[in-house]
């Protein structure tokens, strides 16, 4: 990854703050209502600054008042280069490029991913506090089984040799 250059990270703060200012008091165009500029990234040369921006919509219309927006942004976009023109005080002022961010839409969906894990999570925990072993509740041999083991093993012995002798008449 490129390093950044001080000089275009201070102008693409310049940048952002003309841009968001001018879309709040200066442009007066209701599909700019909700639109957020989140982020300007200055190519290193200056000639080109690319403005990342998002807009809040209402479930189910956000397409369609994403490319009402963007094509707001678009023909603004003269007015808007020379604000960053003069505030600059660049030599050649930036091309501008607007791009939608899409960003925040997918952070939501990563919430909801994690949310929906987190719950799962809870559900097993709940599960296992009422899950009981599936054999007996100590399955480990002890020592006192140790000798009764024996016990049982020397009186089946005995048996058994009683039960040849009884065959063998």
């Amino acid at each position: 990854m490129a390093k950044v250059n001080p000089r275009s990270a201070r102008i693409s703060g310049v940048i952002q703050r003309v841009v968001a200012s001018a879309l709040a008091t200066d442009l007066h165009d209701p599909r700019l209502e909700r639109v957020t500029v989140t982020e300007v990234r200055v190519t290193n040369d200056m000639q080109l600054a690319r403005i990342y921006w998002t807009q809040l919509g209402e479930e189910g219309r956000e397409e369609g008042e994403r490319k009402r927006a963007a094509q707001a942004l678009n023909q603004a976009r003269g007015h808007l280069r020379s604000l960053v023109g003069r505030s600059t005080g660049l030599r050649l002022t930036p091309q501008l490029e607007f791009i939608f961010d899409q960003v925040p839409s997918r952070a939501t969906t990563v919430e909801d991913i994690m949310a929906a894990a987190h719950k799962r999570d809870q559900e097993l925990a709940k599960l296992r506090e009422q899950a009981h072993y599936a054999g007996d509740a100590d399955p480990y041999r002890h020592d006192e089984d140790k000798d009764e083991d024996k016990d049982d093993a020397e009186g089946e012995s005995a048996a058994e040799n009683e039960a040849d002798q009884v065959e063998s008449f």
